[in-house]
C-alpha cells in the first residue's frame, strides 16, 4: 500500500508543477484559468488520498468547499467568454 500511496503522490506533484507551469506562462488567460481549475482538482485529489492514509473524515468540508469553488469559477468564466464573443 504504501508503494501506491507513494506513487499517487509523486503523480500529483508532477501534475502540480504541470499546472502552476501552465499558470505562470500560459498565453492566454483562459489557459490560466484552466490551470487554476485543474490545481484545485489536483488539491482536492490529494486530499482525498491524505483522508485515505489517515482513514478519517475531516476534510471532507474542506474538499467540498474546494470542489465547489473550481466548479463556480470555471462556469463564471465559460459564461463570461461566451458573452463576449
Amino acid at each position: 500500500m504504501a508503494a501506491v500511496i507513494i506513487a499517487a503522490a509523486v503523480m500529483l506533484a508532477v501534475a502540480a508543477a504541470g499546472a502552476i507551469f501552465r499558470i505562470v506562462r500560459g498565453p492566454s488567460i483562459l489557459d490560466r484559468v484552466l490551470a487554476a481549475d485543474v490545481l484545485l482538482a489536483i488539491l482536492g485529489g490529494a486530499l482525498v488520498i491524505e483522508m485515505v492514509i489517515h482513514r478519517n473524515l475531516d476534510f471532507l468540508a474542506l474538499l467540498i468547499a474546494i470542489s465547489l469553488i473550481g466548479f463556480i469559477g470555471s462556469v463564471t468564466v465559460a459564461r463570461f467568454v461566451t458573452d463576449r464573443r
